[in-house]
């Protein structure tokens, strides 16, 4: 019963293991990913620099980021 239990969850750890690497492409277009991110972020502390306001630079930010992360702070949220 011990060994049944080992090798279901050595083959659960493998599986989730095998879920978790990126082919070579995928980890390119993340890193494209980051990069556009890091690109709309440094956008967003221009705007706010230069005095725009949060509203018209979160909304910049949103525009920018869309379908490059999850919510509508470009995939980074901090707290005020």
């Amino acid at each position: 019963m011990k060994a049944r239990i080992a090798a279901i969850l050595f083959s659960l750890l493998s599986a989730g293991t095998a879920l978790a690497q990126h082919s070579a492409e995928e980890t390119r277009q993340d890193i494209q990913r980051h990069r556009a991110m890091a690109a709309a972020h440094e956008a967003a502390a221009k705007c706010l620099e230069a005095g725009k306001g949060e509203k018209v630079c979160y909304a910049e930010l949103a525009v920018a980021c869309k379908g490059l992360a999850i919510g509508k702070y470009c995939g980074m949220r901090h707290a005020h």
